[in-house]
């Protein structure tokens, strides 16, 4: 049995067996760089060289950085020279580079832009064929793996953002051989859903670890979805096919939440406004209708039969009262002259002759003028001022001139 080395031991062994080997010096390896960074403190520069099959590590240090007369870019096809060295603390070998010479445009770069121009000449990524992301969604699709920060982060906001809104998961894989089909079925799952939006995301990686995002079926079946899709892959600088061919592109994963989700508080502010508007249309629309209503309850007043028969009694009682007034002065004007005409009918009365010593004789009710009309035995009524007697005739005396 072999002696028991640790880590250290073991990568420290392997380092020196690398650094032994003269066949590892001076390699010059030709590749597509991708993952391209700058330490902005060191100023070194960290990448990675790959073709189709394989990628390997590699570190420029800023001595041999800054001589460069061009600045190395994701995509570009290089030839590297330097010597292979391992990373002892990670247990990684990488080629420290000391020369870079660019041989122009990577070949995953350049049939990630064929397919782009197919898909775009096919209108696939039109503007005219986005859909609006809905401003209040009830639930929301999340296609990602179930392990990445993103899901995470999408939560995160969702619940800051809008906590009512329901979460739909769909696994899947990002990164690997299995990863296209994984996303293309999780998508066509969300679309068949009750989703209102979908988020296709996946956290930050190299051009390797996005390159499932790059492929022409992932990015044929984003726009196939009759459900608007937000597409959020890799970092802010990061670009796939998937993002040109959604409905929406997010920065990150956390921006798409944001994209898909409104404020609560926005919505608050929202309803109160529409609130208080909606109650100042209300108190306008009462005060025209009490208005109106009032304007009507005077027309019906005065057009009522109520107010007609009150007008028409009114005026009876006006008529009335005019009447009485006119026939009191009728009565009265008369009884003036009637008292006028007593007046001077008593003065001519007989009555008041006999005041005066008279007397009135009556036979048969009618007035004896002259003694011609009574005969001896006729009995007549003598009436005087004060009593009425009843008499006979005995004699009648012809000549007055003598004695009775």
């Amino acid at each position: 049995m072999s002696s028991v080395l640790t880590v250290t031991q073991l990568n420290r062994y392997v380092s020196f067996k690398i650094k032994s080997d003269l066949k590892l010096k001076g390699v010059a390896v030709k590749g597509e760089i991708s993952n391209f960074s700058v330490h902005y403190k060191s100023g070194h520069a960290y990448f990675t060289i790959k073709d189709n099959d394989s990628a390997l590590k590699a570190v420029m240090f800023s001595g041999n950085f800054s001589k460069l007369k061009f600045t190395p870019k994701d995509g570009m096809n290089i030839l590297a020279i330097g010597n292979i060295e391992v990373y002892e603390r990670d247990g990684v070998y990488q080629i420290i580079v000391t020369e870079i010479t660019p041989m122009g445009i990577g070949a995953v770069h350049t049939k990630t832009e064929e397919v782009k121009e197919r898909l775009r000449k096919k209108g696939l990524f039109d503007e005219s064929k986005k859909k609006a992301v809905p401003l209040i969604p009830k639930t929301i699709a999340v296609v990602t793996s179930l392990t990445g920060a993103a899901l995470h982060d999408i939560i995160k906001v969702t619940q800051r953002r809008y906590p009512i809104c329901k979460l739909k998961v769909f696994p899947t894989q990002v990164q690997g051989d299995m990863a296209e089909r994984s996303i293309c079925n999780a998508l066509k799952l969300a679309d068949s859903s009750d989703a209102d939006t979908i988020i296709l995301a996946r956290g930050g990686g190299s051009i390797e670890d996005l390159m499932p995002f790059n492929t022409e079926a992932v990015a044929v079946e984003v726009a196939s979805c009759h459900t608007p899709v937000i597409s959020a892959i890799g970092h802010e600088t990061d670009t796939s096919l998937s993002d040109y061919a959604a409905d929406m592109r997010a920065a990150t994963p956390s921006a798409a939440a944001e994209i898909a989700t409104p404020d609560k508080h926005d919505i608050v502010n929202a309803i109160n406004i529409l609130a208080e508007r909606l109650n100042k249309n209300i108190q306008k629309k009462l005060q025209g209708y009490s208005s109106e209503i009032e304007i009507i309850s005077n027309k019906l007043k005065l057009n009522s039969p109520q107010e007609k028969l009150s007008v028409s009694e009114f005026r009876l009682n006006t008529l009335a009262n005019k009447l009485s007034l006119s026939m009191n002065n009728k009565i009265k004007k008369n009884e003036f002259v009637l008292d006028k005409l007593i007046s001077q009918l008593n003065l001519l009365s007989p009555l008041n002759v006999l005041g005066r010593g008279y007397a009135l004789v009556e036979k048969n009710g009618n007035v004896v003028e002259t003694a011609e009309m009574l005969s001896q035995g006729d009995y007549v009524n003598i009436r005087f001022s004060d009593s009425l007697v009843k008499a006979k005739i005995v004699d009648r005396i012809d000549d007055i001139k003598g004695d009775v």
